[in-house]
């Protein structure tokens, strides 16, 4: 396995990527229509990660099998579509960075190259001065980051274009 940063060059194998993980490993815990509605709005790409240098790929066999990473900007979740409107820094010294954009192709599961993009990415937030971390995170996510120390928060239900709505579960954690 090996761990790089995302490139823009990525973009549409990560899409792909993306699209097969939501499909298949959301589908015991979002109903298809929340599934159609969430795919490239709220579950697709964020370039704006990928030009912080703070998302990351895990390549198996020249293939890419999974992506996530953290940002240091105000949005807990979404694709280019949604993001946008969040694009202000946050403060390091008071506010948690946030862990975004997690998905495994359905080929690659259980095989710890989720663990290994949660770590990586809690390690870079930690040297950019952040001290805790939060998300939104999926239903299908949840088992892992309370795996890693993960609390829950609460949860939201993020409306999507198709008059659906997603619930997220929010979580932090101490770095």
């Amino acid at each position: 396995m090996n761990l790089r940063l995302a490139t823009l060059d990525d973009v549409p194998e990560l899409t792909a990527l993306i699209e097969r993980s939501v499909r298949v490993l959301q589908a015991d815990t979002y109903t298809p229509a929340e599934i159609e509605g969430a795919l490239g709005t709220l579950l697709g790409v964020d370039k704006q990660l990928i030009l912080d240098a703070t998302y990351f790929v895990v390549e198996v066999d020249g293939r890419i099998a999974a992506c996530g990473g953290w940002s240091k900007r105000a949005a807990l979740f979404g694709s280019d579509t949604v993001t946008s409107s969040q694009p202000e820094l946050l403060d390091p010294q008071s506010e948690p960075a946030r862990i975004r954009a997690f998905f495994v192709h359905p080929d690659f599961v259980r095989r710890g190259i989720g663990t290994m993009l949660l770590r990586a990415s809690e390690q870079a937030a930690y040297e950019a001065g952040f001290r805790a971390c939060e998300m939104g995170a999926t239903l299908a996510g949840v088992p892992l980051y309370l795996k890693h120390g993960y609390e829950i928060n609460g949860e939201m239900f993020a409306p999507l274009p198709n008059g659906e709505r997603l619930r997220i579960i929010r979580m932090s954690k101490p770095l």
